[in-house]
């Protein structure tokens, strides 16, 4: 039977069928100026070039030294996955509780419909199962995989992805969490993977600047994926590989449905 592309559980909650397919994690190239880039920068500054040639091999040397040609990630499954972050509102329905920083005089709108935070990766295993048992075993919750967490963020993107792009689809610079998709959501119809808060994954951390092909079986902190509002926006990138529990109150989570057969 055909799955369909959308799904809205018993508490309102929008998922994504996010279909399998490859792309490549951690591929990372650092930038480096050319002659002719810097002469001309110089020109428009009003400034002459000082770097010499020899200084212009070190830079791409180092830069090709530093440079990594990532690895091909596979999804072979499809898999259900939040459109949106969970919110204060699901929370509170599910846990009865909000210790979320950003509510009441803090926000100037609904504080149930911004992203919930202040949440560390254990409390949310606890809202995921909760959130399974009001199912009555219908479905299973979890969180994605750092894998399915990039791929569905990515929605077919690669790494030289236009800062432009980012910034539209990003909510950074902001003094508190913004109520979920209010930005352009990626291609896949999922909002806010850049931006608004940290999201937890499932994967431990391997204390690296990028992801094994093999993720760790057990560790001390867990990574978090997609940056904050109060994020440097060099973070906000689907590469990003970054770990928790850090500040806590720009950490959040979405969620994946697995459906029972």
């Amino acid at each position: 039977m055909a799955q369909k592309a959308e799904m809205i559980n018993s508490i309102g909650m929008k998922f994504v069928l996010i279909k399998p397919g490859s792309f490549i994690l951690g591929k990372f190239q650092p930038p480096y100026p050319t002659p002719k880039e810097t002469a001309k920068a110089g020109t428009q500054q009003g400034q002459d070039t000082e770097y010499t040639p020899a200084q212009y091999k070190l830079a791409q040397q180092l830069a090709t030294q530093d440079a990594k040609p990532g690895f091909q990630v596979t999804i072979t499954k499809p898999f259900y996955i939040g459109a949106f972050e969970v919110t204060q509102a699901q929370w509170q329905q599910v846990m009865g509780t909000n210790s979320s920083i950003f509510q009441g005089n803090k926000v100037s709108e609904e504080a149930g419909n911004h992203p919930v935070e202040n949440v560390t990766w254990q409390e949310a295993q606890a809202f995921l199962k909760k959130l399974t048992q009001l199912e009555g075993g219908k479905v299973r919750y979890r969180l994605p995989t750092e894998f399915e967490w990039e791929y569905a963020a990515r929605a077919g993107a690669t790494d030289d992805i236009a800062w432009e792009e980012i910034r539209l689809a990003a909510q950074m610079g902001l003094q508190t969490t913004a109520p979920v998709g209010q930005k352009k959501p990626n291609a896949w119809g999922l909002y806010d993977t850049l931006g608004n808060v940290w999201e937890w994954v499932d994967d431990y951390y391997n204390e690296k600047l990028f992801a094994d092909r093999v993720p760790p079986k057990s560790g001390k902190v867990h990574v978090l994926k997609g940056a904050s509002f109060v994020g440097d926006v060099k973070n906000a990138t689907y590469m990003t590989h970054a770990a928790g529990p850090g500040n806590g109150w720009d950490v959040g989570f979405r969620v994946v449905m697995e459906i029972n057969d």
